[in-house]
This record gives structure tokens, C-alpha cells and sequence, in this order.
């Protein structure tokens, strides 16, 4: 098996791991209502998707 033929210094490993970071959630409207909703998802006010009612819904009165 390959070894490492040094160790690697805690400045290289923490400039490695410090380029993981988290990506932001692409957000679109909802071409239905027009409310902010994440890609390939339904969207959390209406219930639809795709066209489509996939959700219930409820709404507050």
C-alpha cells in the first residue's frame, strides 16, 4: 500500500478543508404563485409541481 512519505502539516490540511463549504439553495418563483420555492420541489405555499397539485395545502384563516 501506498504511504505517505511525510506527515502533512495541520496549515495544509485546514487550507484543504477550508475550501468544503456549503452551497446556497437555489431559489426560483413559483411560476403558479409566484412565491419563492427551492429547484425541483413543490412549492410550499400552493402544492404544486410541475404543473401539477402534488400538495394539500392548508391556509390560515
Amino acid at each position: 500500500m501506498a504511504v505517505p512519505k511525510r506527515k502533512k502539516s495541520k496549515m495544509r490540511v485546514r487550507m484543504r478543508k477550508g475550501q468544503i463549504k456549503a452551497d446556497v439553495a437555489q431559489v426560483s418563483a413559483c411560476p403558479n404563485c409566484g412565491a419563492p420555492k427551492r429547484a425541483h420541489r413543490a412549492c410550499p405555499e400552493c402544492g404544486y409541481y410541475n404543473g401539477r397539485q402534488v400538495l394539500t395545502v392548508k391556509t390560515e384563516e
